[in-house]
């Protein structure tokens, strides 16, 4: 059934998302909003799904995966010279009505998980600033972490156009950000010590699997090539460190996973683009979380999409709360601003 705001959804995801970012998606979301049946095989989603990312996912996943069709000459991540993405929905539908029956599995079955391993970017500089407060080692454990590319966030090196390099100096991957407005982090000449990385998700993505690697590389818009570049290489950073990836709901285990970590350990929970996926009363169930723990041991809590799209960080140190924005940031990471003392 196509809820009533579905069509809204999809221009919306087209005018504040895909604008200057991805000339296909923008004009096939206005599109999809204006197409009933469109609609209707988009809406097979789950509850809680950014439901424009999923559905182009999915017809992404299918050309990835294969699929012979002339949709795929308008996909700049299937051929070298596109065409005009304004020529575009003709295919897109011919090839929505013939692939139908698997777009509905797909989208029934997949949850948008996207690994943007550039949002490390800013988590950095924050990790940097908890182990300069405390300096105690980092246990990080991260909430919808899909295949763990943001744990090792100390694997790689980074730039923010000073000239200078940031980091694990031996990265294969580097990345880049802009830090906008007058005020800058403290980056410290070596990286902070983690002790422990957990990471749990509703559906944990095996990067040794080869549909796990390419659904998430499905979610990469078709004009982004340096995005994927990154994560294939980030992806080979992560068979070479293994981590601990936990299939389950992280709200509910998040008591547990807390449990036993020792009180050297600086304890940082964090999730990003992830609180958008999140019914109201499981956000208030993390926070209250979060908060009960924070009584009776130091505690960090790195995220956004909760209250609003910044990136906010709330910890508790000796039982007192503190609350903080970290500042704003742009969807893939490509700039940041700081506000943190």
């Amino acid at each position: 059934m196509v809820t009533p705001n579905l069509a809204s959804r999809f221009k919306t995801f087209g005018q504040y998302e895909c604008h200057s970012s991805s000339n296909l998606y923008e004009f096939l979301s206005y599109k999809i909003a204006e197409d009933e049946e469109l609609l209707v095989l988009a809406s097979e989603a789950r509850d809680g799904q950014p439901v424009p990312n999923l559905f182009l996912g999915a017809i992404h996943y299918l050309l990835l995966k294969g699929k012979e069709h002339e949709l795929k000459e308008f996909y700049p991540s299937l051929v070298e010279n596109p065409r005009n993405p304004q020529k575009s929905f003709h295919s897109f539908r011919d090839f929505c009505r013939l692939n139908s029956q698997e777009i509905e599995e797909i989208v029934k079955a997949k949850i948008v998980q996207t690994n943007e391993v550039r949002r490390c970017a800013y988590l950095y500089p924050v990790f940097a600033w908890i182990f300069q407060q405390t300096e105690k080692p980092l246990a990080l454990i991260e909430i919808g972490t899909s295949a763990g590319l943001q744990l090792l966030w100390d694997k790689y090196s980074y730039s923010y156009g000073t000239g200078k390099t940031f980091g694990n100096p031996s990265a294969n991957v580097h990345l880049t950000s802009e830090i906008k407005g007058g005020h800058v982090p403290i980056l410290p000449a070596e990286l902070p010590p983690v002790a422990s990385r957990t990471g749990v998700d509703l559906h944990i993505n095996d990067l040794n699997n080869g549909e796990d690697f390419l659904w998430l590389k499905s979610l990469i818009w078709p004009e982004h090539q340096e995005r994927r570049t990154l994560f294939e290489k980030a992806a080979q950073c992560v068979k070479a460190n293994p981590i601990s990836l936990i299939e389950g709901d992280g709200v509910e285990l998040l008591p547990s996973l807390i449990e036993g970590i020792p009180e050297e350990h600086s304890i940082c929970v964090f999730h990003t683009h992830v609180g958008n996926q999140m019914p109201a009363e499981v956000k208030e169930n993390l926070l209250a979380k979060i908060k009960a723990s924070g009584q009776s041991q130091d505690i960090f809590h790195l995220y956004n999409n909760i209250q609003d799209r910044n990136l906010h960080l709330d910890y508790y140190l000796d039982s007192r709360e503190y609350k903080n924005l970290v500042g704003q940031t742009e969807g893939h990471g490509k700039w940041f601003t700081w506000e943190l003392n």
